[in-house]
C-alpha cells in the first residue's frame, strides 16, 4: 500500500515547508523502499531480486538523508525520535 502523499502545501506556514517537504520526502522514499521490497519478493528471477533489494537499500540512504534534514530543522521531532528509541530499548533488554 503506498501512501497518500499530500500534494498541495500551499497551506503549510513558511516556517514550516522545508520540514513539511522534508517529511514528504521520507514519506515517499518509504513507499519506494516497500514497493521495490515487495516486488523483490514476487520476483523468479534472482538477477532481478538482487537489483531491486539493492534499489531499495538505496532508498534507504535517501529516506536517512531526509530524515538528516528534518532533525536539524526540528528539533521538537529530534528530541521524540530519542525518547522513541530509548522506550525500546528499555522494552526489548534482555
Amino acid at each position: 500500500m503506498l501512501s497518500d502523499i499530500p500534494k498541495n502545501l500551499s497551506k503549510v506556514p513558511k516556517s514550516e515547508i522545508d520540514m513539511e517537504i522534508a517529511r514528504v520526502g521520507m514519506i515517499a522514499e518509504l513507499d519506494a523502499v516497500n514497493l521495490y521490497e515487495q516486488l523483490a519478493a514476487m520476483a523468479d528471477s534472482k538477477a532481478l531480486k538482487a537489483i531491486l533489494l539493492d534499489i531499495a537499500k538505496e532508498e534507504k540512504t535517501h529516506m536517512g538523508e531526509f530524515q538528516a534534514l528534518l532533525l536539524q530543522k526540528d528539533k521538537e521531532q529530534e528530541r521524540e525520535l530519542e525518547k522513541g528509541k530509548k522506550e525500546v530499548e528499555e522494552k526489548t533488554q534482555k
